[in-house]
């Protein structure tokens, strides 16, 4: 597994979602108030609908500005709180195709992308 990662992720028919064959995931969707998190913290960025860029690790990196904590397992998956957003979001279990177990914290960077998928 990868220490840092990164994912590529757009709306589709009005989800977010993200592709990484190398995982095996094909529009996997972002939903339980990650989508929501999603929208606020891309706000910003121009063309996000179309493809932006996110890295995250459980390890603090270089540029990374959103953490998100480990709140609770809840429904299969796991709930994360972002301070900076004050909100909670749900992450699916394919979390657990980046990571062995739920991190405790997981630091992203959002950045503009290509539009490339």
């Amino acid at each position: 597994m990868n220490v840092i990662n990164v994912i590529q992720p757009y709306l589709h028919q009005g989800m977010w979602v993200f592709d990484d064959p190398r995982v095996g995931l094909s529009q996997e969707p972002f939903v339980g108030g990650a989508d929501e998190m999603i929208d606020r913290v891309t706000a910003h960025l121009e063309n996000a609908a179309d493809g932006f860029v996110m890295v995250f690790s459980a390890v603090a990196f270089p540029g990374s500005h959103l953490r998100l904590e480990w709140r609770r397992e809840e429904r299969g998956g796991n709930v994360y709180y972002a301070p900076a957003l004050d909100a909670e979001g749900w992450l699916c279990p394919a979390l657990l195709r980046y990571f062995d177990k739920p991190p405790a914290v997981i630091h992203v960077q959002i950045k503009p992308g290509a539009g490339a998928r």
